[in-house]
């Protein structure tokens, strides 16, 4: 079908203005027909009580409705509609005037009454509009500010955290092949030293122990800096061996649970559920003085479920918390990642943390 313009006598009327009434709003489309109605019952209803009583004033009615829903052009066509509906009505309901002044008298002043209440909910109606529009304006405004806001939160978490796998690969792989190679060189010159049969090997001996501590020392650094390793047994094997850890160097028993499959690629997501499983514990050994503490990593349709419970003294009320720094940081990592994180005590002691999030 073409587009070319159609024509209306001598001006070419454009296909876009032609169809601009199909694009009129519906519900102005209603508002139109609506006050329209309303301004024949109300002229109905003033020529059935007869021209001895005033009821122009009931024609605001209309009047307000065409000022405040369609706007100030409709809103004038109708105070003149509604002025000659009530001259109509008064008319065939007998009024007889003693002059022919009287009645363009009367209608002037009624109809400078409703171009005054059309001026006036005019203003009131683009001051709302205004104000609705500043809202509106703000609300997109903020919405993106807080989107920027977690985006860089997210940034600045994931940044921290490629930092201490950094760290934690160098020195895994620099400080711990240096002090791996001081440890051999020293136990070459222990046994030197033991072949003359002269004293100092004893002490080239205790150097080489100090050199092996330091050298699990560093790779405890690194497993602790860089935890998880997604190509390996991922989180679940990480947050294993994080158990076996704490029931190795604490007074408390660490066990790790797993149920479903748990295959998370996302490495930042893996760290961030290792880091809370992290602090739980923490909390869980120093202020619950839990004797047994329970990992569990569940998986569930688009959501991986971390649970940390304890069995401690149970944790304080919200009221009598205080400002701890561990809570707020395991629900921050939370929320960054778009998931959720509770924390509640037990009716007998006890402590339990819970942590959802997406899993990608």
């Amino acid at each position: 079908m073409s587009n070319a313009p159609t024509v209306a006598g001598d001006r070419p009327v454009p296909v876009a203005e032609t169809g601009r009434a199909a694009r009129i709003p519906r519900s102005t489309v209603t508002a139109v027909t609506v006050t329209l109605i309303v301004v024949l019952i109300v002229g109905a209803a003033d020529y059935l009580t007869g021209h001895e009583i005033l009821f122009s004033i009931f024609y605001l009615v209309p009047v307000a409705m065409a000022a405040w829903t369609v706007g100030r052009g409709f809103a004038i066509g109708v105070s003149v509609l509604s002025v000659v509906a009530w001259l109509i009505g008064d008319r065939a309901a007998g009024a007889v005037y003693p002059h022919a002044f009287v009645p363009v008298w009367n209608s002037a002043i009624i109809l400078a009454f409703y171009l005054v209440v059309v001026g006036l909910l005019g203003r009131l109606r683009g001051m709302q509009r205004d104000l609705e529009e500043r809202v509106r304006l703000r609300t997109v405004a903020l919405t993106e500010e807080i989107a920027e806001r977690e985006r860089l939160e997210r940034e600045i978490l994931e940044t921290g955290e490629r930092e201490r796998r950094r760290i934690g690969r160098d020195l895994h792989d620099s400080l711990g092949q240096l002090l791996t190679g001081t440890a051999l060189a020293g136990q070459v010159l222990q046994e030197k030293l033991a072949a003359h049969a002269l004293d100092e090997a004893s002490d080239a001996g205790r150097v080489v122990r100090l050199v092996e501590e330091a050298i699990e020392l560093t790779r405890s650094l690194s497993r602790g800096l860089d935890p998880v390793e997604i190509d390996g047994g991922g989180l679940a094997q990480g947050l294993r061996e994080l158990a076996a850890r704490t029931s190795a160097i604490a007074a408390a028993r660490c066990d790790f649970r797993e149920s479903g499959e748990v295959p998370i690629r996302d490495s930042v997501t893996a760290t961030h559920l290792y880091r809370i499983a992290q602090e739980a514990i923490t909390n869980a050994l120093k202020h619950g003085r839990a004797g047994g503490i329970t990992l569990r990593l569940t998986g569930e349709p688009g959501v991986v479920r971390l649970t940390v419970s304890d069995d401690g003294v149970g944790i304080r009320p919200p009221a009598e918390r205080g400002a701890g720094m561990g809570l707020r940081i395991m629900a921050h990592r939370a929320a960054v990642m778009g998931g959720t994180f509770e924390v509640w005590g037990g009716a007998h002691g006890g402590t339990t943390v819970e942590c959802r999030m997406p899993n990608p």
